[in-house]
């Protein structure tokens, strides 16, 4: 070997940490973002996100009717940031960055198999973002009902959540998100209205114009501390409301 390729050899090797200690550290960002697209390929739905916590829920309690949040990072981060509301039976299934169809699949391991007395459905933001490609409303409302088809075949009762307001997704640089959460808020309601479960409007208490309140939340998609305490009436108010109406007769 001739003593120009030791040299050179020599040089790379010497090279080699400086290059790895100015190697630009990986952001927050960055890392959800390629953990996201590694999921998507490894377990589209993430089931493995709450399938210990699932194994580990006592049996509900008599009295206490158990209530499952599932949705996207709006109901993760409730669970989250509000742990007081999530007491008395309450428990929050959600993921960030899912949509409809990824909570379908998971739908029976994180709702139908805890054997709740009534289940929330927030979702719909990250199918309007495209979060798993392009979704027409058409697509995300058969989702939606087929979610509460289940519930309601499962003896559970369904609460309907409105889309929380946004004018624009941060992760979405020109995107016009608030025409189709109009549209589909109102199909929600009117749906929610035609097979008897109830709408829980989130959107009204947090919008200023078409958008989130700047009080309630800085990045205009993610409530704060005090949009989630301005959320916790709605909610309760709907799950008083979905708890009065019969319980649903399960089909076997």
């Amino acid at each position: 070997m001739s003593r120009v390729i030791l040299a050179a050899l020599a040089a790379l090797t010497l090279a080699a940490p400086a290059c790895a200690q100015t190697a630009p550290k990986e952001t927050d960002a960055q890392r959800w973002t390629r953990q996201w697209e590694e999921r998507l390929h490894n377990d589209f739905a993430y089931l493995a996100r709450y399938r210990d916590d699932n194994a580990k829920l006592p049996a509900p309690v008599a009295g206490q009717p158990r209530v499952i949040f599932m949705g996207d990072s709006i109901t993760e981060n409730w669970a989250s940031r509000a742990p007081d509301f999530f007491v008395k039976g309450r428990i929050g299934r959600g993921i960030s960055g899912q949509t409809t169809s990824q909570m379908l699949l998971r739908f029976r391991q994180d709702v139908i198999d805890l054997k709740p007395a009534v289940v929330q459905i927030m979702a719909g933001t990250n199918d309007i973002a495209g979060n798993t490609g392009p979704t027409t409303d058409a697509q995300v409302q058969g989702n939606i009902m087929s979610m509460v088809q289940l519930a309601q075949a499962n003896g559970i009762r369904v609460i309907l959540a409105s889309i929380p307001p946004a004018d624009h997704f941060e992760w979405k640089p020109g995107l016009a998100p608030a025409p189709r959460i109009a549209t589909l808020n109102a199909w929600l309601q009117d749906y929610a209205r035609r097979v008897g479960a109830t709408y829980a409007d989130y959107w009204s208490v947090l919008h200023v114009g078409d958008a989130l309140n700047p009080a309630y939340g800085t990045d205009g998609v993610h409530p704060n501390a005090a949009g989630y305490a301005a959320m916790a009436p709605v909610a309760d108010a709907a799950i008083r409301q979905a708890l009065a109406k019969p319980q649903l007769r399960r089909i076997r």
